[in-house]
């Protein structure tokens, strides 16, 4: 994406929510305040121009493509790619869009209902997502990868397979769970579509809701379908 001096602080984040980070970064009021030009914002807050737009590209500069051999990777190399990739974003997020969510309840809740259940239930995907990679962190992902080192050397566990399969059908309801809300968040907000008298704010939280539902769906495709089904082989291995 070119970002130039002249466009809006809305227009810009209408068009890539993702530069919503270096605005709130240098205290750039995109909402209230969204119809200075870049140029304008940074001169008001004595702000390096350059240095801004240079943050700004980075972040909206379109990722390069890598299909990567998910299906042939070990479970070490896949749950470091779910910890790099899918929690550390989960981590970094959930804070933000909470946040992005209760300024929009405080000043659209009344002509808007619909977004107080909204952060009624991100506020608890929010805490049970926590505990959730918490406990994958702490317990099922080291017992994984124990379990794995154990098959590669022909060890034996000295864990019975419910040490992994427990745990992973634990993981399971609680993906459906989390799923399952943020199924019901898309449904109060019309497939995440921002109202005719929604403000940037509001815009930006959609966005980032929908993203966050993506992130989420391939975060536990990953697991349900690929890390934990091989748990479960190399745990099973044991029983022969």
């Amino acid at each position: 994406m070119t970002i130039t001096p002249h466009q809006t602080l809305a227009s810009l984040v209408t068009g890539h929510h993702e530069v919503v980070p270096i605005l709130e970064k240098y205290h750039l009021d995109f909402c209230c305040k969204g119809k200075r030009t870049l140029k304008e914002a940074c001169d008001e807050s004595e702000l390096s121009l350059e240095k801004v737009i240079q943050e700004m590209e980075v972040l909206t500069s379109p990722e390069e493509k890598i299909n990567l051999p998910f299906g042939e990777m070990s479970a070490e190399q896949l749950i470091g790619h779910i910890l790099t990739r899918h929690h550390f974003y989960v981590k970094q997020t959930m804070p933000t869009i909470s946040g992005h969510l209760k300024k929009v309840v405080s000043k659209h809740g009344e002509r808007h209902p619909e977004m107080v259940n909204v952060l009624a239930l991100f506020t608890a995907v929010t805490e049970e997502m926590t505990l959730h990679m918490q406990k994958e962190e702490m317990i099922l992902f080291p017992r994984i990868l124990e379990t794995e080192k154990l098959f590669n050397v022909g060890g034996r566990p000295c864990q019975p397979p419910m040490y992994i399969n427990g745990p992973v059908r634990m993981m399971e309801m609680e993906h459906e769970q989390a799923g399952a809300q943020l199924q019901e968040i898309r449904q109060l907000t019309n497939d995440y579509i921002p109202p005719a008298d929604s403000c940037t704010t509001y815009k930006v939280s959609l966005a980032e809701l929908k993203e966050f539902e993506k992130d989420l769906h391939q975060h536990v495709h990953l697991e349900n379908y690929l890390l934990f089904p091989l748990a479960e082989k190399m745990a099973g291995s044991f029983l022969v």
